[in-house]
């Protein structure tokens, strides 16, 4: 059986896929500091939701890079989480 990461990177090869995953490198990055930062700090996405008043679904969407979260949900993540968002401007 393939495992995702070998089709990824095979299909990273062919130009088109590459220009449409690189769109989305932002909301990737996102999601994956995200999940890194739920997972360091030992919660669950069920914990994370209850820290938030929310249910796990609203924090799985939020993993995962679907839809564009505000800044207050980010905010509120962040608190839930026992710290506060920060944003940067990288060049």
């Amino acid at each position: 059986m393939t495992k995702i990461n070998e089709l990824h990177n095979q299909w990273l090869a062919e130009p088109e896929y590459s220009q449409e995953y690189s769109k989305l490198e932002t909301e990737f990055d996102l999601a994956k500091t995200l999940i890194s930062a739920r997972e360091g700090s030992g919660l669950s996405q069920l914990d994370v939701a209850k820290l938030m008043n929310t249910k796990q679904s609203v924090v799985a969407r939020l993993e995962s890079a679907d839809g564009n979260p505000t800044l207050k949900t980010l905010s509120r993540y962040a608190e839930a989480l026992g710290g506060h968002l920060q944003i940067n401007i990288a060049r």
